[in-house]
C-alpha cells in the first residue's frame, strides 16, 4: 500500500480563512484508489516552510508519495515549484508534462501550471493545482503510473522489458 501525504499551501487556508476542499479530495480520491493518507498539512506559500515540510514528510515520515496542491500558479507568492526544486534529488518532467497536456485539453488556463514532480530519497512528490477541479482531473491523469513509479523508486522492480 502506498503511503501518502498531502500538503495544501494556500494562505487563507492556514490562516483559517478558507476552507481546503483540495487536500480532503485528494484524500478522498487516494483512499478510493488503495492508498493510505498518512499525513496532511495546510500550511502558508511560504517557500523554506514549504521546503521543510516536504523534507520532514521525506526524511522523517518516509512517505511514498507526496501531492502538494496549490501555489503552482504565477502568482508573486506561488513558489511550490522552486521549494519541490530545491529538495528533490531528481525531477520527472513526464508526470508534470503529461498533467499540463491532459489539462490543456480542457483548458488553456493549464499552460499557466509551474507544478513539477520529482524524487527525494524514496518518495516522489508531484506538485498539483489549487482548485478541487483541477485536482481530480489532474490524478486521474496520474493514477495509473502511481504504484509502478513507487516500485521503481525503491528498486522493487526487477525487470521493466515485456516479454
Amino acid at each position: 500500500m502506498i503511503r501518502v501525504g498531502i500538503l495544501t499551501l494556500s494562505d487563507t487556508g492556514a490562516a483559517g480563512q478558507r476552507e481546503d476542499k483540495s487536500g480532503p479530495l485528494i484524500q478522498k480520491i487516494i483512499s478510493k484508489n488503495g492508498g493510505q493518507v498518512d499525513y496532511y498539512q495546510v500550511i502558508p506559500d511560504d517557500q523554506e516552510q514549504i521546503a521543510a515540510e516536504l523534507i520532514k514528510m521525506t526524511d522523517d515520515l518516509g512517505l511514498n508519495l507526496i501531492l502538494t496542491t496549490g501555489g503552482t500558479g504565477l502568482a508573486p507568492r506561488d513558489v511550490t515549484p522552486e521549494a519541490t526544486r530545491e529538495v528533490i534529488d531528481r525531477e520527472v518532467p513526464g508526470i508534470a508534462e503529461t498533467i499540463r497536456l491532459e489539462s490543456l485539453k480542457k483548458t488553456p488556463k493549464a499552460m499557466l501550471s509551474r507544478g513539477v514532480s520529482g524524487v527525494r530519497k524514496e518518495t516522489l512528490i508531484i506538485n498539483l493545482p489549487g482548485s478541487p477541479k483541477a485536482v481530480e482531473e489532474c490524478l486521474e491523469v496520474v493514477l495509473p503510473v502511481l504504484s509502478h513509479a513507487i516500485e521503481l523508486i525503491k528498486n522493487e522492480v526487477t525487470n521493466c522489458a515485456r516479454e
